[in-house]
């Protein structure tokens, strides 16, 4: 139950989100998104925003690319709500399509040498460091988004395997070839 004064601003519309939606969970902030509620999608959007920028700006390491994409990777999502089964959980699903948007943005418009394209400065909650960004920002795309996906973003082989239909196997090379690229740039 609300207290009187924050239930009397939920019933008139003065909080932006309700007290309710904020200890909902996940499948019932789905389920009720699925079903026209737009306080369920804002807060939807409030938990995966960071996640799912994160992925895409280490994919393609430019804030403003980053932005559009992960947006763009919501609203996919929320527009395709219908098919997701809602008992599994929402991030996996909003970085696969974040992440494979990022690639194909990534691959459209790679730079004639990786290392002089001019590089943004991270946002501050990368927690990653300029060289470590610029090393990533030079591998090829499929094998950045696998890395990022593994050793920053914390899914297993399997997991990316499934987010990204690939064999487990391509997986597996892509990541080794990656980190041995990183290691040989930061070296």
């Amino acid at each position: 139950m609300l207290p009187p004064d924050l239930g009397s601003m939920a019933v008139t519309g003065r909080l932006e989100l309700s007290v309710h939606a904020l200890r909902r969970s996940e499948a019932a902030l789905v389920r009720a998104a699925k079903a026209g509620d737009g306080t369920a999608v804002e807060e939807l959007f409030r938990r995966h925003w960071p996640g799912t920028y994160r992925a895409a700006y280490l994919v393609v390491g430019d804030a403003a690319a980053a932005e559009d994409i992960a947006q763009e990777a919501f609203l996919k999502a929320v527009a395709a709500l219908e098919r997701f089964d809602r008992r599994r959980p929402l991030a996996p699903w909003l970085h696969r399509i974040a992440v494979n948007r990022a690639i194909d943005w990534t691959r459209a418009r790679r730079p004639e040498s990786p290392d002089s394209a001019d590089r943004p400065a991270p946002p501050p909650d990368t927690g990653l460091s300029d060289e470590i960004v610029a090393a990533l920002a030079a591998l090829p795309p499929d094998r950045r988004a696998i890395v990022v996906l593994r050793h920053l973003l914390e899914y297993t082989p399997g997991e990316i395997a499934a987010m990204l239909d690939l064999p487990r196997g391509t997986v597996n090379s892509r990541l080794r070839r990656g980190l041995d690229e990183l290691e040989r740039r930061l070296a």
